[in-house]
């Protein structure tokens, strides 16, 4: 859809379709079929309907494509951001050249005659450019969406936006425009900087080995976002995060106020170079709340101690979403069983007849937990099953990290 729609209109709105017949559509086409076509082919043929089971080619082409996009999706795992929120989330995926986004948009040719005219090699490539955001945008606005269904987008902007810097360096009157734009990244920044540092002096420090969990405020029916962890944070819980948020606020601060006195200065390069100096470093701060953030998010630590006392033929058993525990099976190698859940990716594969006996029910889980096989059972500290909440039988800590626990049925 993205590409042949792009280009389509970038064809028609230049007055260029009879350039199609030197793109090679067919002979293109069957290079893509002769590459693509195999795997699916084979795919529905291992995999037909089978009972109340749909094929492969149903799940992958009408569930997860056309169902998808109009939110008729099985199962319905997954939530939508507000149109608002997720145009306006563009603006923060690009940050901070963001501020120079209406500078970029604004040289694309907008009017038919100037579109069908004899555009310089610049124009052409702004239209493009302009053609595969605005496309991408407008497609997702009728669909259900996830926060970074906009990223496609991201490069396009970037190019535009990167176009204008060059041209901003090259042409004096350009550059008003960018002390304008300077100021609005200043203010931002200045407000940045107010706001970490606020954050930082009302949140102190946590107690010395806490789990990061036990500082959070748990909004699960808010994790069908990719953001939803967000909501989570709580002004205790930010205190682990002083360091990071303090260097986010300095880099703002500095970056935004350079990049204004060197654009005032009239040098819009340096100005560039200051922003972009800003970024790596908010990066890094970034990347250190994510590290710091692990174990809500990863189940490393847990992996590594059901590692240390593995025997062969035991088993593992998550308690909740394969997504939840995943990591487990990641780390350990290691096949996991689940409890009561067949949802999200698991969801169709688990009804074939011959899908692996790995999913236990209330009733199978007790027999498992009273037999003389070791099993691990990975759940969160909310949503530890029933027959161990109510200590109708005995089970044993393995290991606490993110809020979620690894049981044991043997000491």
């Amino acid at each position: 859809v993205f590409p042949v729609g792009i280009a389509g209109l970038y064809l028609i709105l230049t007055g260029n379709v009879r350039h199609l017949r030197r793109m090679r559509v067919l002979s293109s086409t069957l290079v893509l079929l002769l590459i693509a076509a195999p795997w699916h082919v084979l795919a529905a043929l291992r995999n037909p309907a089978q009972g109340t089971v749909r094929g492969f080619l149903w799940f992958y082409f009408v569930n997860e494509h056309f169902l998808r996009y109009l939110n008729e999706r099985v199962p319905r795992d997954y939530d939508t951001v507000p149109l608002l929120l997720f145009w306006g989330l563009l603006l923060v995926w690009l940050l901070p050249w963001s501020a120079f986004v209406a500078q970029g948009v604004g040289q694309a040719p907008r009017r038919w005659r100037q579109m069908r005219g004899q555009l310089d090699a610049r124009g052409r490539a702004n239209l493009l450019f302009l053609l595969w955001a605005a496309f991408i945008l407008v497609f997702f606005s009728f669909s259900t969406r996830q926060e970074y269904y906009a990223l496609p987008a991201v490069p396009a902007l970037a190019l535009l936006v990167g176009g204008w810097l060059g041209r901003e360096a090259e042409e004096e009157p350009l550059q008003r425009s960018g002390r304008w734009s300077a100021a609005v990244l200043l203010a931002l920044g200045v407000g940045i900087f107010a706001a970490s540092l606020t954050l930082v002096l009302r949140s102190g420090p946590p107690p010395p080995g806490v789990d990061i969990s036990d500082l959070l405020k748990k909004n699960p029916q808010e994790y069908a976002l990719s953001l939803g962890h967000m909501l989570d944070l709580t002004p205790q819980a930010l205190g682990a995060f002083r360091v990071p948020l303090l260097g986010t606020g300095i880099a703002f601060l500095l970056g935004t106020g350079l990049a204004w006195w060197f654009r005032r200065r009239g040098s819009p390069g340096k100005s560039n170079f200051a922003l972009a100096a800003m970024m790596v470093v908010f990066l890094a701060c970034a990347h250190q709340g994510l590290v710091i953030f692990e174990p809500v998010l990863s189940s490393k630590k847990l992996a590594q101690a059901i590692e240390q006392r593995w025997r062969p033929g035991e088993l593992i058993v998550i308690n909740g979403d394969y997504e939840d525990g995943s990591t487990l099976n990641f780390y350990t190698g290691i096949p996991v069983h689940m409890l009561n859940h067949r949802e999200a990716n698991l969801w169709y594969g688990s009804y074939f007849p011959d899908a692996p006996q790995v999913f236990e029910d209330d009733a199978s889980f007790a027999r498992l937990w009273s037999s003389s096989t070791r099993v691990y059972l990975f759940t969160a500290e909310e949503q530890v099953p029933a027959l161990l909440a109510k200590r109708e039988a005995p089970s044993y800590l393995l290991a606490r990290s993110g809020g979620k626990l690894i049981l044991s049925n043997r000491p």
